[in-house]
C-alpha cells in the first residue's frame, strides 16, 4: 500500500511513524521595511524515552540573533489528520495563518499573522514535492517539504509589549519530519530580491543510503513564475561548492543550466534540531546573510544570465563536518 500522505507534505505524518520522530515547520516571516525578521517553529519531538516527549515552538529573532526554545507537554500538540492544522498549545499553525500565544520568563508573543497568495512546489505523483521521487522512500533518515516559496503577509504581533505590523511583508514556510537531522548539511533561503516574486532554496546534505551515504542536493529558484529545479533526482550536478567561514560558494549544473550561488556568511543563533535521543542537535541560522545568484542558460548565444540578483534577509545554515559535504 502506498502510502498517501506523501501527496500532502503539508500535513502532520506522525500518526504513519514511531519514536523516534520529529516534525516541525518553519515560518519565515520579514515586514515590510526589513527591520523585523523572525522564524517561527512549532513542532513535536517523540523519543524512545518518554521522558524525552514533548511539544516546542521555536523563535528566532533575526535581527537581534537571539532564539528562544519553549517546551510543551506532548500532549499539548495536535494536527488534524486531513488538513495541515497544527495546534501547540493555545497557538495554531495552518497554510492560512499562524495564530501565536506564547508567555514565559523570556518571552511572550501574541497575535495573528495571515499568508496570502502562497506558492507551493509543486506536488505530482511522480514527483510529490521538492524532494522528488525520494519521497516515497520509507526509510529515508529525514524528509523536506517546502509549503511555499514566497507569498505575502498581513497581521500584526506582540512581542514583549511591542508591536510588529506584518502587512506588505514577505514570507516564506517549509517543514522537516523523520527520525533526525543529517549529519551535515549547508541551507539558504531568500525571498527578498530587487524583483518581488523571486525566490531561492537551497541546501546539501550527507544522506544515509543502505549501509552508506551520499551527498544530495534539492535547490529550487523560483523566478517570473517559473521554477528552475536542480537536485540530485534530476540529474544535477555540483561543480563546485567550497565552504569557509565567510562564504559558500556553490556552482551547480544540469543538461540545461548553470547555477552560480555565492552566500556571505554571518554568525547565527544556535536553535535546537533532533537527534533520534532528544532535541540536542545546535544549529546555527542567521536571517542577516546575503545571497548572490545567477542562473545561466548553457546554450544561449546571448551571454546574458537569465537571472542576476542577490538576496537579502537570508537564511543560512551551515552545520556538521562540511569537509564531507566538499569532497
Amino acid at each position: 500500500m502506498f502510502d498517501l500522505s506523501v501527496l500532502h507534505p503539508e500535513r502532520y505524518h506522525g500518526q504513519q511513524n514511531k519514536p523516534p520522530f520529529f516534525e516541525g515547520w518553519y515560518y519565515k516571516l520579514v515586514d515590510a521595511s526589513g527591520q523585523h525578521r523572525y522564524a517561527v517553529i512549532p513542532g513535536i519531538f517523540l523519543s524512545h524515552d518518554p521522558d524525552q516527549h514533548h511539544a516546542f515552538i521555536q523563535v528566532l529573532n533575526g535581527v537581534t540573533g537571539t532564539a528562544t526554545y519553549h517546551r510543551y507537554p506532548a500532549e499539548s500538540f495536535s494536527a488534524a489528520r486531513d488538513a495541515f492544522d497544527i495546534r501547540v498549545g493555545s497557538s495554531r499553525f495552518t497554510a492560512q495563518s499562524l495564530s501565536l500565544d506564547v508567555q514565559s520568563k523570556d518571552e511572550t508573543i501574541q497575535g495573528q499573522v495571515h499568508l496570502e497568495g502562497l506558492t507551493p512546489w509543486p506536488v505530482t505523483l511522480a514527483s510529490p514535492g521538492i524532494m522528488g521521487w525520494y519521497s516515497w522512500v520509507p526509510f529515508m533518515e529525514c524528509y523536506h517539504g517546502v509549503l511555499s516559496l514566497d507569498h505575502g503577509l498581513s497581521g500584526r504581533f506582540a512581542v514583549n509589549g511591542h508591536e510588529i505590523d506584518w502587512t506588505g511583508g514577505r514570507g516564506y514556510v517549509e517543514k522537516d519530519w523523520g527520525m533526525s537531522f543529517p549529519s551535515a548539511w549547508v541551507w539558504m533561503q531568500s525571498n527578498h530580491f530587487a524583483q518581488p516574486g523571486t525566490s531561492l532554496t537551497a541546501s546539501v546534505a550527507i544522506i544515509p543510503w543502505l549501509f552508506r551515504s551520499f551527498q544530495g542536493m534539492i535547490v529550487g529558484l523560483w523566478h517570473s513564475g517559473q521554477l528552475y529545479r536542480f537536485a540530485t533526482y534530476t540529474g544535477a550536478q555540483t561543480r563546485h561548492l567550497t565552504i569557509t567561514d565567510d562564504r559558500v560558494q556553490w556552482v551547480i549544473q544540469d543538461r540545461k543550466y548553470r547555477l552560480e550561488i555565492e552566500a556571505a556568511r554571518v554568525q547565527g543563533a544556535p536553535l535546537r534540531g533532533p537527534s533520534k535521543a532528544d532535541m540536542g542537535v545546535r544549529v546555527p541560522e542567521t536571517l542577516e546573510a546575503t545571497i548572490d545568484v545567477r542562473l545561466v542558460e548553457l546554450r544561449a548565444n546571448t551571454g546574458a544570465p537569465i537571472f542576476e540578483g542577490q538576496g537579502q534577509y537570508a537564511g543560512l545554515e551551515v552545520v556538521g563536518d562540511t569537509e564531507r559535504l566538499m569532497s
